[in-house]
């Protein structure tokens, strides 16, 4: 039978080791130096280094008083009776076929290894160090296997018979390690020496397949996790931050707070508990949740949002910069979007915990997503938008029959401006263009193709000739009712082809001019009665 044993060789200026019958692995652990193998030149030795030296070979070490390495002696003798003090190995895997880099030894000069991680190396080879004064039969026991398994790592990661993995399945590899030990220390030069990567060749590479850099990745994982139990358990917010890999409460409290929108109490009471939500112009993501908010926005040009149907719902004027709220309406929760600086709403930051929306409008389902999550109502996003989804797909294909070859633009008229809204982005175009795949009039796509809107004089207009219209009035800077509409009596309107034959569309403002699930299915509606 053959062993391997192995052993530690302390701190030494230069040391000389004779021909010996062991093969013998040097693993610098600190400092540097060089090994000269006398008929070979000198090898340079520094931290990190992991060095094969063949039996039969006299070398000699010289280094600073920093050099620090193990010696690893891989004998091969007989087993006799035990009663030597040394740990023996009994070693099935050595009497297979050996691998490539490990046949003919004698003939090989040194040989330069690789092991990753590295710090997995040194914490290995430290308990097995540690285990060499073990007596306790089943100490030692343990210790061979902890050897045994750093030697085979050592041989797979350098044996060139074993088809390395690509960069990019190694990174899957490292993915699913994040997922499935997200609960443990992770630090990202760990994962990236785990693969043999530099910190920024993995990094790099992690956020192109990602789109997240490695710590916020790990920390998204975690934080989904934490989720699940706020929503689940009544676990303090100290223990669920351990649960889920964060070292103190006060750290997880502000990631989870900067990924979530909320803090975890505010998160867990939306789960237990209805909340007196105000979501000025986000009424629409609220509402088909199923939940009803405590005030609806209004102004005074343009009124409610009528089509939420939200009558006995009290109004809160958002044209008046100045006005606060009643007592009977103060809020448990804000939701805000982007133009609540428009209407000055930031000051209600500090009435009640307040979650700022961070999606573009075009992209509704996120922000409906981000709504039921910070309200609680996950388990409802997918029957809605599925909702939602079905009735666009059976609008598109009742259209196609109709509307073959025949194009549509949209416009909002004001005393000030005619706009013309792209195909792409904006409140009407994604339902139109993208959802219904009708076809836009090419001057949309000429003119306003990556823009939300734009503004077009009668120079412009004259030359919208899509065969349908639809359009809506923005009176918001009108003098008196109705003039917006000034534009109707104008020639240059008159001429259109659209106007023409009849087909022009006039739609309501506040259902056109809104994104939203409840909002985008009232304009398939509108658009099934007039082209459908």
């Amino acid at each position: 039978m053959k062993y391997l044993d192995y052993s530690q060789v302390d701190i030494a200026n230069r040391r000389t080791y004779n021909k010996t019958s062991s093969h013998a692995l040097f693993v610098v652990t600190g400092g540097h130096g060089s090994i000269d193998s006398l008929d070979n030149r000198d090898t340079r030795l520094e931290k990190g280094m992991i060095m094969f030296v063949p039996a039969g070979r006299t070398i000699v070490i010289e280094g600073s008083s920093e050099l620090q390495y193990y010696r690893l002696e891989l004998m091969v003798a007989e087993v006799k009776e035990d009663k030597a003090s040394k740990l023996s190995i009994t070693d099935e895997v050595v009497q297979q076929e050996p691998p490539a880099f490990i046949s003919d030894l004698d003939r090989l000069p040194l040989i330069e290894l690789n092991y990753s991680p590295w710090s997995s190396c040194l914490k290995s080879l430290e308990q097995i160090s540690r285990g060499q004064t073990a007596h306790n039969w089943l100490d030692q026991w343990e210790i061979q296997l902890r050897f045994q398994e750093w030697f085979r790592v050592l041989l797979r990661q350098n044996d060139p018979e074993i088809e390395s993995p690509d960069d990019r399945a190694r990174l899957q590899s490292s993915i699913r390690y994040i997922r499935e030990h997200y609960d443990q220390p992770i630090t990202v030069d760990d994962l990236a020496a785990e693969i043999r990567l530099t910190r920024s060749s993995y990094t790099r590479q992690f956020k192109e397949i990602t789109g997240k850099l490695p710590l916020d990745y790990i920390n998204a994982v975690r934080l989904e996790h934490s989720k699940l139990l706020l929503q689940m358990t009544d676990d303090r917010l100290h223990e669920i931050a351990q649960n889920v890999g964060f070292n103190n409460e006060y750290y997880f409290g502000r990631r989870f707070k900067q990924y979530a929108g909320v803090s975890p109490g505010v998160y867990r009471r939306h789960y237990r508990q209805e909340v007196r939500v105000f979501a000025p112009y986000l009424e629409d993501f609220v509402l088909a949740l199923g939940i009803k908010p405590i005030l609806q926005t209004s102004h005074r040009s343009w009124g409610r949002q009528q089509y939420l149907g939200l009558e006995d719902v009290p109004e809160f004027d958002v044209s008046q910069l100045d006005i606060g709220f009643i007592e009977t309406n103060v809020p448990e929760f804000i939701m805000l979007n982007n133009g609540y600086q428009r209407w000055n709403l930031e000051r209600f930051d500090q009435v009640a915990p307040t979650f700022y929306v961070g999606h573009q409008g075009e992209d509704w389902r996120s922000i409906l997503k981000s709504t039921a999550d910070v309200l609680g109502k996950v388990s409802r996003v997918q029957d809605v938008i599925g909702d939602y989804e079905e009735k666009a797909q059976a609008a598109k294909k009742l259209l196609k029959r109709y509307m073959r070859g025949k194009t549509v633009a949209f416009l909002r008229i004001s005393t000030s401006e005619i706009t013309l809204y792209g195909n792409h982005y904006g409140y009407v175009g994604p339902v139109l263009y993208q959802d219904l795949g009708l076809t836009p009039h090419f001057r949309v796509q000429q003119w306003a193709s990556q823009n939300r809107r734009v503004g077009i004089g009668l120079e412009q207009l004259c030359q919208l000739e899509a065969d349908h219209l639809f359009i809506t009035f923005d009176n918001m800077n009108s003098a008196y009712p109705g003039e917006e509409r000034k534009l109707l009596e104008r020639d240059e309107w008159k001429r259109l082809p659209a106007v023409k034959s009849g087909h022009v569309y006039e739609v309501d403002f506040m259902t056109w001019m809104n994104y939203g699930v409840i909002s985008h299915g009232k304009k398939i509606d509108d658009i099934l009665r007039y082209l459908g």
